[in-house]
């Protein structure tokens, strides 16, 4: 990895996305984002340490549905009204791996996400940048997102795993 100046870099939320896709009914599957995004990278001496932290706007979900994105949004869900945001804090950074703490509707827990580090680059207005990959999976039913309908045939509406990517780009900090 090409080292990276010491320093917090503020995420670009208008070059990153975070995603999530989960099965429907056992035979597709739904896709969704967040349109609000902010968070850092914090860089360490020697430019190899890093931590990352995310807040999502749980209100700015996004399936391309107007009714199941408000459904995402009341208390059978994330309860944005009660619960705000979705928030990650980095806690151990190794090689491809990151391990954090994340928070959705107000429960805590430890994940481990799979990083790529995408590379740097300084863009034509001088700007440097870089950007980096995670993804994961979650159960849904450990952050008390347990909502859920049988279905006929068997099984269930949607399914308990989560899949989460994100595309991260940063700007690197400026000379105070």
């Amino acid at each position: 990895m090409t080292e990276l100046t010491p320093g917090t870099w503020p995420l670009d939320p208008t070059h990153t996305s975070a995603s999530f896709t989960v099965r429907h009914a056992g035979i597709s599957k739904v896709r969704g984002s967040f349109g609000e995004v902010e968070g850092a990278l914090t860089v360490a001496e020697g430019g190899q340490d890093l931590a990352f932290t995310a807040t999502l706007q749980t209100a700015s979900v996004d399936t391309g549905n107007a009714d199941r994105d408000g459904h995402l949004r009341s208390g059978d869900f994330f309860d944005a009204e009660k619960n705000p945001t979705i928030t990650f804090t980095s806690t151990e950074h190794s090689g491809d791996e990151l391990t954090g703490d994340l928070t959705i509707a107000g429960v805590t827990k430890p994940v481990t996400l799979d990083l790529s580090y995408e590379g740097a680059a300084t863009d034509p207005f001088g700007t440097y940048r870089c950007g980096f990959t995670a993804e994961t999976k979650i159960s849904r039913k450990e952050f008390g997102l347990t909502w859920n309908a049988a279905l006929e045939a068997g099984g269930v509406l949607v399914s308990d795993e989560v899949k989460i990517a994100i595309e991260a780009e940063f700007v690197a900090p400026t000379a105070a």
